[in-house]
């Protein structure tokens, strides 16, 4: 089990990381597809070899190659949107925000997955990534899509998990 391995690499001062991975494995808020979706994207998203190829291990047996690839796309086409949406919301110039942004986003409308599974794993990049515009936007979907605060505030939890487990190894290397 490839969360155990994630796990076991952390050194001992990342004890609540351990008990924090410990409990996305046993958490029930999601469907299967949007749980290991969500470790998927994030994994991706962290940037940590470690924590993407332990992630992407322990969801790839639970998702179809549609929604794997979904999932990876994700984290992708954020990469790319929260640089270029955070900049427009941050810079002064508010000729910016008038501009067309000009950047392939196809994949957003076409997922090949659930609309919703699609928003909630680019949620969750996006607040790794740091992006209020995009993480405004993909909320807004959620929410009238009819998720609740409870699954967007758990996604976001995986996020952050997910995050600290890079940090963590990242530290314990240093």
């Amino acid at each position: 089990m490839s969360i155990e391995n994630l796990k076991n690499a952390l050194p001992d001062f990342a004890k609540d990381t351990r008990l924090n991975l410990s409990s996305l494995a046993s958490d029930e808020t999601f469907t299967a597809q949007q749980k290991y979706g969500l470790l998927v994207a994030c994994a991706i998203a962290c940037r940590n070899e470690t924590v993407r190829a332990e992630l992407i291990e322990e969801a790839a047996p639970h998702l179809s190659a549609e929604a794997l690839s979904a999932a990876k796309a994700a984290a992708v086409i954020m990469a790319q949107n929260n640089v270029y949406y955070r900049f427009v919301h941050l810079a002064s110039n508010a000729q910016y925000k008038t501009m067309p942004a000009k950047l392939r986003m196809n994949v957003i409308g076409k997922p090949g997955v659930d609309k919703l599974d699609f928003e909630l794993w680019s949620l969750a990049v996006s607040a790794i990534n740091g992006c209020g515009m995009c993480i405004d936007a993909h909320e807004d979907i959620l929410r009238k899509g009819g998720l609740g605060a409870d699954q967007v505030q758990a996604a976001i939890r995986y996020a952050a998990i997910i995050q600290s487990a890079a940090v963590a190894l990242e530290a314990g290397a240093a």
